[in-house]
């Protein structure tokens, strides 16, 4: 089995990089899924139903790239809002996803994990989600990480309650509290932070995706819609992270 480094360096040839410019991590918020159906005159649950085949293609695909972790915006807090019709639609689509994926995960070493708030999710969604989460936990590949029911500012805002529970009990002191202990009670606290953020469908904005991770993330945004979204997409999203200088903060001396 190859490991991360020898499929970097694969992805890199062919690309015309270096390994060190293929990002690790890659955050995607999965937009356009609504306009697509709208553009073929049919129902947004259709739009839906085709985005969440792209995830399994994508997926696969940043497998053999060398990616180390995936991060998938799913389903906002916000999404609550919409038409209930949407989102019994919304939740029956992720309850057969998790359970369809699951042989391909398992096929591909890829782990599954969960980002988000469980209190809220249908109890049929939940059990596949833990199941899946389960089933693909030794797996030592990819990490595909799946917002769902998730919100940035609930992240921190959880985060901050689970430290002050334990300051509380005299298990932190104040000067114990700092980035890295912040990031260790966030949701995601085995993932580095994301190296590029995607979104599709030409929209300029977070939407309370991952606040606290994205501070020094590269932006890619493309007017393709999610359904729409294909492999040369990914590629191309990777060239132009490559051809960014990341400072972070910092300035670049003449040697």
């Amino acid at each position: 089995m190859e490991t991360f480094k020898q499929k970097q360096k694969k992805t890199a040839k062919r690309l015309g990089l270096i390994p060190e410019q293929i990002p690790r991590h890659i955050a995607i918020i999965m937009d356009g899924n609504g306009r697509w159906a709208q553009r073929k005159s049919l129902p947004r649950v259709m739009g839906h139903r085709a985005g969440a085949k792209i995830i399994e293609r994508v997926a696969l695909f940043c497998v053999d790239l060398g990616i180390e972790s995936l991060t998938l915006y799913s389903f906002s807090t916000e999404n609550w809002n919409r038409p209930k019709s949407e989102i019994n639609a919304l939740m029956h689509i992720h309850s057969e996803y998790l359970v369809e994926i699951r042989p391909v995960l398992m096929k591909n070493n890829v782990r599954l994990i969960h980002l988000g708030r469980k209190k809220g999710l249908p109890a049929q969604v939940l059990n596949d989600l833990e199941d899946t989460m389960e089933e693909t936990s030794a797996n030592t590949g990819m990490i595909l990480a799946l917002a769902l029911n998730y919100s940035g500012r609930s992240e921190i805002m959880d985060a901050t309650k689970k430290i002050a529970q334990e300051y509380k009990k005299g298990k932190l002191r104040l000067e114990d509290i700092d980035e890295k202990c912040i990031s260790q009670n966030m949701y995601g606290s085995k993932l580095a932070d994301p190296d590029l953020l995607i979104r599709t469908a030409n929209e300029m904005r977070i939407s309370n995706f991952l606040l606290w991770q994205i501070s020094y993330s590269e932006f890619y945004i493309t007017k393709t819609l999610w359904p729409d979204f294909k492999n040369t997409s990914l590629e191309k999203a990777i060239r132009a992270y490559a051809s960014r200088k990341r400072r972070f903060g910092t300035i670049q001396t003449k040697p």
